[in-house]
């Protein structure tokens, strides 16, 4: 079952995908279904591409594949469609190849976190725009790094870790791990007799260990932003 947001969405990417052969831009879907930011789109895209109604192409940040409508929407009751209007899952291929555009996103920003000794995360409002293309399904933030302890990891002093929310990972991930409920970190997740070791990578810093019910996950890492000066 999907939100009416979810089913207006859904429907007016069909559309335009009929008309044009080419998906909606961020920007569009964002008008189209009168949304504040484009995060608002990116979260609902994620939830119909989990639930198998749409898929995005691959190397293609504009390019959406409607693979099969939906039968009913929570919190609403649509009034009926023109035939012409509803559209089967065994719709036609699009009239013609979607092309690569720019769309970006705008994700929260939290502050700095350590690559080195724990440091705290700083929880402010401000946003991080980021290429739609490099984020897959889920709700995402954006964390500076500090510090240099996962420099073997290519993670670098000032670079911008893209991190997807969840609270489990499996041993081997890069996660963002609250310790002691005050203090965020970046680093490789194990766990080892019953302890969890926080795990550099940097032969210069020791690995962390701690109780299980001392480190939290707060998600784990999808992506990186370098800036080039």
């Amino acid at each position: 079952m999907l939100t009416a947001k979810q089913h207006e969405l859904i429907q007016f990417i069909q559309r335009r995908l009929e008309e044009t052969g080419i998906s909606p831009s961020f920007e569009e879907m964002k008008e189209a279904l009168d949304l504040k930011s484009k995060s608002g789109v990116h979260r609902l895209i994620s939830a119909l591409e989990e639930r198998g109604f749409i898929r995005r192409l691959p190397n293609r940040a504009r390019a959406l594949e409607v693979l099969k409508q939906p039968e009913d929407v929570v919190g609403a009751t649509p009034a009926a469609k023109p035939a012409n209007d509803l559209v089967s899952a065994r719709t036609a291929p699009p009239k013609a190849q979607p092309e690569p555009a720019n769309d970006v996103i705008d994700i929260p920003l939290h502050g700095r976190i350590a690559a080195g000794a724990p440091i705290e995360a700083l929880e402010d409002h401000q946003s991080l725009p980021v290429p739609a293309a490099l984020l897959g399904p889920g709700e995402h933030y954006a964390l500076e790094v500090s510090g240099d302890s996962m420099v073997d990891a290519g993670i670098f002093d000032g670079d911008f870790a893209l991190i997807r929310r969840t609270d489990s990972a499996r041993d081997g991930e890069i996660v963002v791990a609250l310790v002691n409920n005050e203090e965020a970190t970046l680093k490789y997740l194990h766990r080892d007799s019953g302890m969890v070791r926080l795990d550099p990578a940097n032969a210069a810093y020791d690995a962390q260990v701690y109780q299980p019910a001392q480190v939290q996950v707060q998600g784990k890492l999808a992506g990186l932003l370098r800036r080039y000066h």
